[in-house]
């Protein structure tokens, strides 16, 4: 079991869904610059996973920058259906979050042409997109505290402790842990945790963490491709205050001139919507294959939805780009592939999509099954 994932108040630094979390752009940076390796008394890995766990975070606020790299094509967004979603896959992004306690959290996603937040203040739940000048407002249950805000899609990690428990939760026993060098990461001295998967069928070769040395939390996460020297994909503290943010930081203060829209239900308290959603392009019958690393996702699409997704804006154009993809075909059937140097995706002629982590020979024993 990860042991971020069992600490609540490490895992949700900011209640941020997929379905929320939208960036058109980001800052203009590049590799998060080096510092000198800082001097700290020796930790092995044991000892830095019991930080983790035993870790106290009454207060923080800063800034984080995102960069990802994963190799995927500029109509990634398509197949996913939505582009803002897949501009998390690639480039730079900047953040401003707060968090203070399970049931107070603020996030703010800058771009060149506005901002847009989450804030999460006991059971009220905001969103505003300043380019719209637009507000959501939801009422959480009575049982949502300490969990995340959404809408049960995939999540995307945005601070250094999302990342990492996803990275944690494929440890056991797929994983080399070991300790790496000490790093100062947004002025901070910190431990360096290394997860090497041991399944040659995965293509990520090493994830990095970064863990202040003080307060045990993870400063920088950095997860790196098999053959690469440089993250595919990074996200990691700028500027990092462990003092308990202001309260008037989650109060939320129409701006002039908003427009605020009322959800009189809560999506996320709804754990049957996804069971009774018919599968269609946008949202496609999802199960996982396998564990850890090397897991793989399967989704299947009706006709009648794989139609409707044509025939939307910009569906010509992902169906010639999967029509070019190179035909593969075995024992699983015959399909097309598309290969990155951190995922692969197998489309099947009978309407599966195989997405992971993972070598192509491990999509089509997946889908042999």
């Amino acid at each position: 079991m990860s042991v971020v994932k069992s600490r609540p108040v490490l895992r949700w630094l900011v209640p941020v869904a997929a379905a929320i979390t939208v960036i058109g752009g980001g800052a203009a940076v590049g590799t998060f610059a080096a510092e000198a390796e800082p001097s700290l008394p020796p930790r092995t890995a044991a000892q830095l996973l019991v930080d983790l766990q035993t870790a106290q975070l009454e207060g923080l606020s800063g800034t984080v920058v995102q960069r990802a790299d994963l190799g995927l094509p500029p109509v990634a967004g398509l197949a996913a259906g939505s582009n803002e979603l897949a501009a998390l896959a690639s480039g730079t992004h900047t953040l401003r979050v707060w968090h203070s306690g399970p049931d107070r959290q603020r996030i703010a996603l800058l771009d060149t042409l506005g901002e847009r937040d989450l804030i999460r203040n006991g059971r009220d739940l905001w969103s505003w997109d300043s380019r719209s000048n637009t507000a959501t407002h939801r009422t959480l249950g009575g049982d949502a505290a300490g969990k995340p805000s959404g809408d049960g899609a995939p999540e995307l990690p945005v601070t250094p402790a999302q990342a990492a428990d996803q990275a944690l939760a494929a440890m056991e026993p797929s994983t080399a842990v070991s300790v790496g060098r000490a790093a100062t990461v947004a002025g901070r001295d910190a431990y360096e945790l290394v997860l090497e998967p041991r399944d040659e069928a995965s293509l990520v070769h090493q994830v990095r963490i970064a863990i202040d040395s003080q307060e045990h939390v993870p400063l920088r996460f950095e997860l790196f491709a098999t053959g690469s020297d440089q993250p595919a994909f990074e996200v990691a503290f700028t500027q990092v205050d462990f003092r308990r943010p202001d309260a008037d930081q989650f109060r939320f203060n129409p701006p002039p001139g908003v427009t605020v829209r009322e959800e009189k239900a809560d999506r996320a308290d709804r754990a049957d919507l996804p069971a009774r959603r018919p599968a269609t392009a946008e949202h496609p019958q999802v199960r996982t294959v396998g564990t850890g690393w090397t897991t793989v996702l399967v989704a299947r699409i009706d006709a009648a939805g794989a139609k409707a997704g044509a025939e939307k804006p910009g569906g010509a154009e992902l169906a010639g780009v999967l029509g070019s993809l190179p035909a593969v075909s075995g024992e699983w059937g015959s399909g097309r592939l598309f290969t990155s140097k951190l995922f692969t995706v197998l489309l099947t002629d009978d309407g599966r999509v195989l997405a992971g982590a993972v070598t192509p020979e491990r999509l089509y024993e997946a889908a042999r099954g």
